[in-house]
């Protein structure tokens, strides 16, 4: 089990997975209610946000990853780094040299993966916000290193039969809707977290309810 390290607290606490569906009211702000939270407890001080974006713009379905980095690239506070866009793909070929050069450039970094998945019909169009790495390429057969302290997924088709023919036929709509929410929800936590002062005087965010998985 994956625990967090509170900035508020000297003590070990778990923080469970949140999920969401992208078509519900709210999904944004609840996106980024927990992120923000997660950022948190997880993310020391002093540690180097890294927010890894991963997927290829040759495939409408595990193209989630690279419009999310598109998106969140230009509208993110300085002591954030994006890795991964729809220009400067990150996928297979070249994750693991990245994932090195991360750690060269980077003294303590904190890396928050992104990436799109297959799953069961009704998970369809949900994205999971989850503690500890993740493991990229399972839904496809492919062993590549696992990567990041956090990470978020997108269910955008059904898995377990011909993977890359099903990944070619997902909806460009229901990836686009995803990672508006997801990019929402990132730039939003960041900006918050990343204003001490406003931290520390603001009151906490709206209580919405969280579904783990």
């Amino acid at each position: 089990m994956w625990f967090s390290l509170s900035r508020k607290s000297a003590h070990w606490q778990p923080l469970l997975p949140c999920r969401i569906n992208t078509n519900s009211d709210g999904a944004e702000q609840l996106c980024t209610e927990h992120l923000y939270r997660s950022l948190t407890h997880f993310c020391a001080d002093g540690s180097s946000l890294v927010l890894l974006c991963i997927g290829t713009d040759r495939s409408t379905g595990d193209s989630l990853g690279p419009l999310v980095g598109s998106k969140i690239k230009d509208q993110l506070p300085p002591q954030v780094t994006v890795y991964g866009t729809l220009d400067q793909p990150i996928h297979a070929v070249n994750l693991e040299a990245t994932i090195n050069e991360i750690k060269e450039r980077f003294a303590r970094p904190f890396i928050i993966a992104i990436d799109a998945c297959l799953g069961r019909t009704e998970s369809i169009g949900y994205i999971s916000i989850k503690p500890g790495p993740l493991r990229p390429g399972t839904g496809v057969n492919k062993n590549l290193p696992e990567v990041g302290q956090m990470h978020i997924i997108g269910v955008v088709n059904v898995g377990g039969f011909m993977e890359y023919l099903v990944l070619q036929n997902t909806r460009l709509s229901l990836v686009m809707r995803m990672a508006e929410v997801i990019s929402a929800g990132l730039i939003k936590s960041c900006q918050k977290f990343y204003r001490p002062a406003e931290r520390s005087t603001a009151e906490p965010l709206p209580s919405l309810p969280l579904r783990p998985e």
